[in-house]
């Protein structure tokens, strides 16, 4: 099979493509042919050295595919070959073959373009385990999402909105907050010309919000805490500003406000599948009724990932990049 590794970490430039074996399912495991892999930035911190794969799994990136099951492995049950599927994986996307475990893998509506599902499944379960199962988000509640023009962005607002939200959004140009308007964001936020701090206070008459998702870090972890109404929550999903923050402690304490920070990719086995149970029961349905849709930033040839890798770098994508492996 033909991968896109990583020889030696560096800039997008050390993204080579590779031939390799290809791969056998082991037990509960199936192997997808990829129709579309998703761009991550963990792929692009792994490129540069800085987050390996878990132990185990393949080295090389990608941590999400959509494609059709081509191999069944011992003891897997409710897959077949011929199945369309997109799933999350540990790692080894960037191929035209990966292996996922069947427990991590959900079903391709009939409805829904094969190549664009490649952009759900690692924001979906991010999104789903860090706003509902960690944060508690519930209908009538406003929650606050930055970068809401990204791969995560544009995922969290049509959940929150599904779930009967409001949805304040932060975004870095008028035709990134155009796009989280069209879907279903309510506050439109653009932090090069404005406070998110002030603006939330004056879209909630001084209340804030009771749910805020963070991939930023740095110094937004005290003002997602000035922005925070009395007993609300902050999820940390990254750490993009690679800045040291500080922490109110007291004003942690006079909110009754809890800050908790998650990583996906490095989870147990037996959590991620949890996750991808709750995610199949709870959340799949809204992909199938399409009131979550993937948005799709533009796709590029498996051996132009390094383009793909630049495009990312840039900031200038509205929803996801995808990888296709195509001849």
């Amino acid at each position: 099979m033909k991968a896109i590794t990583v020889p030696v970490p560096g800039g997008p430039e050390a993204l080579v493509a590779t031939q390799l074996p290809d791969p056998v399912p082991g037990h509960g495991e199936v192997v997808i042919a990829v129709a579309a892999a998703g761009v991550n930035h963990a792929d692009l911190n792994q490129r540069e050295g800085n987050y390996p794969s878990p132990a185990g799994t393949p080295d090389w990136p990608g941590l999400e595919v959509s494609g059709t099951i081509v191999a069944v492995g011992d003891g897997v049950t409710g897959w077949a070959n011929g199945d369309r599927v997109c799933a999350l994986l540990p790692g080894g996307g960037y191929a035209t073959l990966a292996v996922a475990n069947a427990e991590h893998v959900l079903p391709v509506p009939d409805d829904l373009d094969l190549v664009a599902a490649g952009g759900l499944p690692e924001a979906l379960a991010t999104v789903w385990s860090n706003l509902v199962m960690i944060a508690g988000l519930t209908a009538g509640e406003t929650v606050l999402v930055h970068g809401g023009s990204s791969g995560i962005g544009t995922i969290a607002i049509q959940l929150a909105r599904a779930l009967g939200c409001r949805v304040a959004t932060t975004a870095g140009s008028p035709a990134k907050l155009a796009a989280c308007e069209a879907l279903g964001a309510d506050i439109l936020i653009d932090y090069h010309a404005e406070d998110f701090v002030e603006r939330v206070k004056q879209e909630t008459d001084g209340r804030g919000v009771d749910v805020v998702l963070d991939a930023v870090g740095g110094a937004y972890v005290e003002r997602n805490l000035l922005a925070l109404a009395k007993r609300g929550r902050i999820v940390l999903i990254g750490d993009q500003s690679q800045e040291t923050g500080q922490l109110p402690v007291g004003l942690l304490m006079r909110k009754w406000a809890s800050i908790h920070g998650s990583m996906l990719r490095a989870r147990p086995v037996a959590e991620k599948s949890e996750i991808m149970r709750s995610v199949r029961e709870n959340a799949w349905p809204l992909v199938e009724s399409r009131q979550i849709v993937p948005v799709i930033d533009g796709t590029f040839p498996l051996a132009d990932a390094r383009l793909a890798h630049e495009r990312m770098e840039s900031s200038a994508h509205i929803g996801k990049i995808l990888l296709l492996p195509v001849p």
